[in-house]
């Protein structure tokens, strides 16, 4: 859950209310604002503004407003006219459509693009590469999506592997060890299912990547490392989850990009040499002909 429908939703006392409905009414003010000026605009006491910070899971002001910030000015970025959820109407012609959902794939992207921070895809890179097995826990569509990268990842030999049927991903996570890593992908990251399975991995020490939502949720929180998706639509209302999943496929794109880089030479060499090998279709194209 996002920090602003935090402080929509939880219950609050009638004194930590008012600095509350300072914070959703003021966003842009609060970068200025320490915990004493904050108190004095809003006729209150540091202790109370502390407590606020606590109710959210804050240590304190300082690591509650740099959270705020730092989504406000996510969410107030310029993302795309087209609403994600209902990207286009009844009435709109075959090209409106065409264009409104390549518009909002091209922007999701973008948007991805500007969450991701070098430590953490750095720290995340060498956590695949290091890994004797990848393992990836997902539900529905995030499932398909990620055959894709298992795919990509096992033809340059690191050996990804998927939990798939339905009552074995306990067991499958039980297997794991220190020494292996597991994908976790949830969009709401509150999944139950998932959450029970990251309980499991965590208790051997398997190191785990979630790519998830932004906002405060369970899979986040307890996962070694995180990796966001753009967080625009809703749950169920909505048409299609277009930019949900152009967010994984973008993120596992990177993912497996990174480890590829690792050993760039090997790689290329092993596919081509295995793409000589089995590949035999003829083509009339000459941009898709191989130079062999």
């Amino acid at each position: 859950m996002l920090i602003k429908e935090q402080l929509q939703t939880y219950h609050f006392s009638s004194a930590e209310q008012v600095t509350v409905d300072f914070l959703l009414a003021h966003p842009e003010e609060i970068q200025a604002l320490t915990i004493q000026t904050l108190a004095k605009k809003t006729f209150t006491q540091p202790s109370t503004i502390v407590r606020i910070a606590k109710k959210l899971n804050f240590r304190g002001w300082k690591e509650l407003k740099l959270a705020y910030l730092a989504e406000w000015d996510y969410l107030k970025r310029h993302f795309t006219k087209t609403d994600a959820n209902l990207p286009f109407s009844q009435t709109d012609s075959i090209m409106t459509v065409t264009k409104k959902i390549a518009d909002l794939e091209q922007s999701a992207i973008s948007d991805i693009h500007s969450l991701l921070e070098h430590d953490s895809l750095s720290a995340i890179k060498r956590q695949l590469v290091d890994a004797n097995n990848i393992r990836i826990f997902a539900q529905n569509a995030n499932l398909l999506i990620s055959k894709d990268f298992a795919l990509k990842m096992n033809r340059i030999g690191k050996h990804v592997s998927h939990s798939e049927i339905k009552g074995e991903a306990l067991y499958e996570a039980y297997n794991l060890t220190d020494q292996d890593c597991a994908i976790l992908i949830s969009y709401s990251g509150e999944n139950v299912s998932l959450l029970a399975i990251n309980d499991v991995l965590k208790h051997a020490n398997v190191p785990t990547i979630a790519i998830t939502s932004i906002g405060d949720n369970q899979l986040s929180r307890d996962c070694t490392h995180f990796l966001p998706i753009t967080t625009r639509e809703k749950l169920y209302s909505k048409i299609g989850n277009f930019t949900t999943n152009i967010s994984i496929i973008c993120l596992l794109d990177i993912l497996y990009s990174l480890v590829f880089s690792e050993h760039y030479d090997q790689n290329l060499k092993q596919l081509r040499d295995k793409g000589h090998a089995i590949d035999k279709r003829v083509i009339n194209t000459d941009i898709m002909r191989e130079n062999d």
